[in-house]
């Protein structure tokens, strides 16, 4: 059914752009089966506008090599452009340029997409339309790159469920490259559900034909999400919504003996179960059901883990597993009290990851002077602890820290001949530049775990 919103909607010229964006969502939810035929009048100057503001201006180059800073110096001019070639179809999307980073170890790459700057104000302008319709569609199982959540409070979720069921079987997903599978018919099948618009989705085929630009020579992938592109979350939660959210929900929970909820989190998930043989019957369905999409789970990764909390009283079964999520492993623990809890500590992976990262960046920054490589490390730190900082996780964030110490001792004493600083003589550098403290910085006891 196509919607009359292309009579009623018109928009004038003083209506804030919240207002507008409000007004798309209001009518999304009030017809959640209609698909929305008129949307690109939505994007106007004023749209463009907030769109530029909400671009990074730090970023890489595209293939045209325009910095934000040139942009900026004709931004009325350039917007303008940008938006008559957008409304009139003339708009030709970029290739992206393919190039590489290092990973924690200093050693392997990975390949990243970089769009144009340009290109990526217009697909933040279309981002943000598409996300006032489907943010009355997504379900309050995903959280991944939705405004308003985060990984936290996934984690939180998480938490507080297993805690309310006292455990369960964990199915723990891993898709394949997704970003890279994500097959384009099936996301065209998708949107005809919701958006119809014509310029909107002549817009998202020519991001997603794009290309990719490496070594001078441009491929055409024939499936994945726009790399390194600011639509590429809301086209991939999009097809996740259909392929896994929607499903679950829907279709599967009716047919289960027992309770159960997904998390999502992009394409991170895990589904707990209140009874085993449920979890089996979903597991034995998923390889099909993503399957038909073009998706494949890792046969590895894939996973059922028994996961109970253990008796009052009692001692762990040494047979209940644990999990990663979103970097952290979950484990039953003891509380202060002497309760069982369910307690997370920074996964052993990305632990290792972290210092990796910063073993390279001590490599390649030790000559500064000791004032500056503080400066930044405290700023590194910090970050971690405002990620990793979560309650019950203090000793690994010590762990860390003392790790951090470590490094920044044998990197100290490669800036000369002399022999490495004593470990006495390191602590008193330490209490002259101190390192920030361990800090806790999220309380899953405080949270309230709310979609």
């Amino acid at each position: 059914m196509e919607s009359p919103e292309g009579k009623t909607s018109e928009t004038s010229g003083s209506e804030s752009v919240s207002t507008r964006l409000k007004r798309i969502a209001e009518l999304a939810r009030k017809a959640p089966g209609m698909a929305l035929t008129t949307l690109a009048h939505h994007i106007d100057i004023d749209l463009l506008h907030v769109a530029y503001g909400l671009t990074r201006k730090d970023g890489a180059v595209g293939v045209d090599r325009q910095t934000a800073e040139s942009y900026e110096k004709n931004l009325e001019g350039n917007l303008q452009s940008l938006l008559e070639r957008f409304k009139s179809g003339t708009y030709k999307a970029p290739p992206v340029r393919r190039v590489y980073i290092p990973k924690g170890d200093g050693k392997a790459r990975r390949p990243i997409g970089v769009p144009t700057f340009e290109d990526k104000v217009l697909q933040r302008a279309v981002s943000l339309v598409l996300e006032a319709v489907y943010e009355q569609d997504f379900r309050d199982c995903s959280y991944g790159f939705r405004p308003g959540r985060s990984a936290h409070q996934a984690l939180d979720v998480l938490w507080h469920g297993l805690m309310k069921m006292g455990g369960g079987v964990v199915l723990e997903l891993d898709i394949q490259k997704f970003f890279d599978n994500l097959s384009h018919c099936h996301l065209r099948s998708f949107l005809d559900q919701r958006i119809r618009d014509g310029v909107l989705r002549r817009m998202i085929d020519k991001w997603l034909a794009a290309g990719v630009l490496e070594d001078g020579c441009v491929h055409y992938p024939q499936s994945g999400s726009p790399q390194g592109g600011v639509v590429s979350p809301i086209l991939s939660n999009i097809y996740l919504h259909e392929v896994l959210d929607r499903w679950f929900e829907d279709v599967v929970k009716p047919r289960l003996r027992g309770q159960a909820f997904l998390v999502r989190f992009a394409d991170d998930a895990v589904i707990v179960f209140t009874h085993e043989e449920d979890a089996r019957r979903v597991m034995e369905v998923l390889p099909k059901r993503f399957g038909k999409y073009g998706l494949t789970l890792h046969p590895e990764k894939t996973r059922l883990v028994s996961f109970r909390r253990p008796p009052k009283g009692g001692e762990r079964n040494p047979q209940t597993g644990t999990f990663d999520f979103l970097g952290f492993t979950h484990y039953w623990g003891k509380s202060w009290k002497g309760g069982w809890v369910l307690k997370r500590q920074t996964a052993r992976s990305r632990l290792t990851r972290a210092l990796k990262t910063l073993s390279v960046w001590m490599r390649r920054n030790f000559h500064r002077s000791i004032d500056d490589q503080r400066v930044d490390l405290v700023r590194k730190v910090q970050g971690h602890y405002a990620y990793y900082g979560i309650t019950g996780n203090a000793r690994a964030l010590k762990d860390f820290l003392c790790a951090v110490g470590r490094l920044w001792r044998t990197w100290l004493g490669r800036r000369s001949d002399r022999a490495r600083m004593s470990w006495l003589a390191f602590n008193e550098f330490l209490r002259r530049h101190p390192l920030p403290r361990v800090r806790i910085v999220h309380s899953a006891l405080l949270s309230v775990a709310r979609p």
